[in-house]
């Protein structure tokens, strides 16, 4: 009879929903990833002209060909370094201007409205404005990464705040707290989350941020390289650029999913 409870509680735990091994998954995502893309080659060709899709196989041997005459790394590392230093200046900027105007009392009612307006404006208008302004350089395609991004971060900080159970901030007030006692032990923990979930949304927007900036008026980069390819009707320089793009975007969450495990342990 003892003996019945831990079978039980062995059997449920085995059970348990929405819990699967990390080689099931992996083993479904390249099972995934293999039939697609051998869909992609086979019909190719056959069901459709490959001129307007290329082939998967064209697009690996165009990535192998401009790694070895350099001109991968030398698109690809313009584009990267746009999308960090312009995720990171968003990030940082959003966040903590999320934390200021929810604890500002009244004045975040003043704000809030043009703050909206200025998230409506469709910032793929603002590219060649910054083109305009700071040149076809490395400047302007940040700026365009932070406007893309910034948003995003101010917006989960500023909810994340005010979610906040206030009680914490109340018995830190009793206590007579000083500010930055508050923000490291009751804000930053209990916001981490949604700064987490701003980061990863923001992968995306970076990358698009700055190859929409190349697009418009660039040199170098992933963007200038699908212009320079459509130019010349290349259809696999197209995708092969697009191709990188999303193999940045994955590489770049799964770094982000690592920290998020270490940091949030306790969930």
């Amino acid at each position: 009879m003892a003996s019945e409870p831990k079978e039980r509680s062995s059997g449920s735990a085995k059970a348990a929903p929405g819990r699967y091994s990390s080689s099931s998954v992996w083993l479904g995502r390249i099972i995934l990833f293999v039939v697609l893309i051998g869909l992609w080659e086979f019909l190719s060709g056959r069901a459709f002209n490959a001129f307007w899709v290329s082939k998967p196989s064209l697009i690996a041997k165009r990535i192998y060909d401009m790694t070895l005459n350099g001109d991968l790394w030398y698109h690809l590392s313009v584009t990267l370094q746009e999308s960090l230093v312009g995720l990171l200046i968003g990030m940082v900027g959003g966040t903590l201007l999320g934390i200021v105007i929810a604890f500002s009392g009244i004045f975040q009612k003043w704000v809030y409205p043009y703050i909206m307006a200025l998230y409506s404006l469709p910032r793929v208008s603002l590219a060649p404005l910054f083109i305009v302004w700071f040149g076809i350089g490395m400047s302007s395609k940040i700026l365009m990464v932070v406007a893309m991004v910034i948003f995003v971060a101010f917006y989960n900080a500023y909810e994340g705040v005010r979610n906040i159970d206030k009680d914490l901030l109340d018995m830190m007030s009793t206590f007579k707290a000083k500010w930055n006692h508050k923000l490291n032990w009751v804000v930053f923990p209990s916001i981490t989350t949604w700064i987490l979930t701003s980061l990863r949304l923001n992968i995306g927007m970076a990358l698009i941020g700055s190859v929409i900036a190349e697009l418009v008026g660039s040199n170098r980069g992933l963007g200038y390289y699908i212009t320079y390819s459509s130019n010349m009707l290349d259809t696999t320089g197209i995708f092969t650029g697009l191709v990188l793009i999303m193999l940045i975007a994955v590489v770049l969450e799964q770094i982000i999913i690592q920290v998020e495990r270490r940091l949030l342990k306790y969930r």
